[in-house]
């Protein structure tokens, strides 16, 4: 059986290589957006993806992924820091969740190194730039 994956991006993401290229890059998100996704083939799996600036959004995706999709990965943004309504919609869902982070937050800002969701996910990858996704991508074919 084909586990099919949703990959969600958060605030800002969409400003993938115009937004900080010193700490995110210069690449794309579409660029981002077409590794995960080859990644995802490669581990045999299925991947939709999903961006949105919008708390709400995010959630409303979260809360539809429990009943079409088998893990979800998160790059939450700034909402990693302090929705604790996506963290409560990740914990409702009961899908294997991985939080990822583009950047090593915990080497930026001091309000960048707590996560709300984390406890809620079954891990978390930060630092590894796009690598983030995709080792977040192998862990997923492995749950």
């Amino acid at each position: 059986m084909v586990k099919n994956i949703l990959v969600i991006h958060g605030p800002n993401l969409n400003l993938l290589g115009e937004r900080e290229p010193g700490i995110y890059g210069e690449a794309s998100i579409d660029s981002l957006n077409s590794s995960i996704i080859d990644r995802a083939k490669e581990q045999g799996l299925k991947c939709e993806i999903f961006q949105s600036n919008h708390e709400g959004a995010i959630i409303d995706k979260l809360h539809a992924a429990r009943e079409k999709f088998d893990g979800v990965i998160i790059n939450a943004g700034a909402y990693t820091h302090y929705s604790y309504a996506i963290r409560d919609a990740i914990a409702a869902i009961k899908i294997p969740c991985i939080e990822v982070h583009i950047s090593n937050v915990f080497a930026r800002d001091e309000f960048r190194a707590k996560s709300v969701i984390a406890p809620v996910c079954k891990g978390s990858i930060c630092g590894f730039g796009f690598g983030s996704y995709y080792l977040a991508v192998q862990a997923m074919a492995e749950l």
